[in-house]
């Protein structure tokens, strides 16, 4: 009787299950067949709270990442080690895991409204609308909205709002922090923009090793740090700020993700 419940946003939970389960055993081969998955850091999943937990990362395509990471986070929680291996670890997924996307992304099709079903918290971008700039106000309904699946559980966020790299961190997440005051949790992923479309649902090119490194929760002062301090730290955390482009040139970045053929034999063990 119980998965019947709805959750904040009116899913049912049976239902949701369900979806999960489908979307995962069908997703399952992108990360761990025509490309193979590297993960560090799933020990820190274990330890985490049911609730109130934010996991911010950098942004790749629009769907394989989300999707990347509900798979990990699984995964992790059934017990395996920075693997993703037997996807039966998917039979009883966390159900109050929740993502942020953009209301229009998530409207356009069928598909994406079944993906909206498994978990999206759906805002309003203040910037860009059909294809155009805009500059208008943070909807507090869609603060709101955040802070309703942060209580019931987790939440993943892409801080960029774009999947081009190296774009500045929109403040409205250091407003969420500061005043949910949730364990943040710092997400690095590479890999994907080289196996997949923009979307993040057609392959675009097998035997590319993906990586996933979860990080340690960051360490904020809540009611002091500034929303400018908190976006710092968190470019820092998920390897956006700036001062990377001054370490490393942009165009040996850029030969890197395409690349990035070291990333092949570290682990090769969890494979």
């Amino acid at each position: 009787m119980g998965l019947f419940k709805r959750n904040p946003f009116g899913h049912i939970l049976y239902f949701k299950k369900w979806l999960i389960r489908i979307l995962g055993v069908m997703t399952h081969s992108r990360y761990k067949q025509f490309n193979k998955l590297e993960v560090d850091g799933s020990e820190i999943i274990r330890q985490l709270p049911d609730n109130n937990v934010l996991f911010v990362s950098n942004h790749q395509t629009y769907f394989a990442d989300v999707v990347a990471m509900f798979h990990v986070f699984n995964a992790s929680l059934s017990g395996r080690v920075d693997n993703i291996k037997n996807v039966a670890y998917i039979w009883n997924p966390k159900l109050n895991m929740y993502y942020v996307a953009a209301a229009e992304t998530m409207k356009k099709s069928l598909l994406t409204k079944i993906f909206a079903y498994a978990g999206s918290i759906s805002v309003e971008r203040t910037w860009r609308a059909g294809g155009q700039d805009v500059n208008r106000q943070v909807k507090m309904s869609d603060i709101t909205n955040i802070g309703r699946a942060l209580d019931d559980g987790w939440v993943i966020t892409f801080p960029q709002g774009t999947t081009t790299p190296w774009k500045p961190l929109r403040k409205g997440t250091a407003h969420i922090i500061k005043k949910y005051k949730p364990i943040v949790v710092p997400v690095v992923i590479d890999g994907f923009r080289r196996s997949f479309d923009k979307k993040g649902l057609r392959i675009k090119k097998k035997g590319i090793l993906q990586s996933m490194v979860i990080k340690e929760p960051l360490d904020i002062d809540y009611d002091n740090e500034t929303f400018e301090s908190i976006i710092e730290k968190l470019e820092y955390a998920i390897e956006q700020h700036p001062s990377f482009l001054k370490v490393i040139p942009k165009d040996e970045l850029l030969a890197y993700e395409e690349e990035n053929e070291l990333r092949r034999f570290r682990n090769r063990n969890k494979f």
